[in-house]
């Protein structure tokens, strides 16, 4: 069976991640996380935005909670 050339370049290139000032850290999807306690979390998205904050709800995904700062 074929392989897609655009697929294929993909894998080969590195991902792109992006450190957000005061905000998340985006990664070039899919991924696959491995948390502190040894589970792995998948996400196949296009673009993954990983919490640095550790205040989501949804975490080790951002949920925007770095935008409400506490006092």
């Amino acid at each position: 069976m074929p392989t897609d050339h655009a697929d294929s370049e993909r894998q080969r290139r590195p991902r792109r991640v992006v450190v957000v000032p005061d905000g998340p850290i985006l990664i070039e999807g899919p991924v696959e996380v491995e948390l502190d306690d040894g589970r792995r979390v998948v996400s196949d998205r296009f673009v993954v935005a990983l919490c640095a904050c550790r205040r989501s709800g949804t975490y080790p995904w951002c949920d925007t909670s770095h935008r409400r700062r506490r006092p």
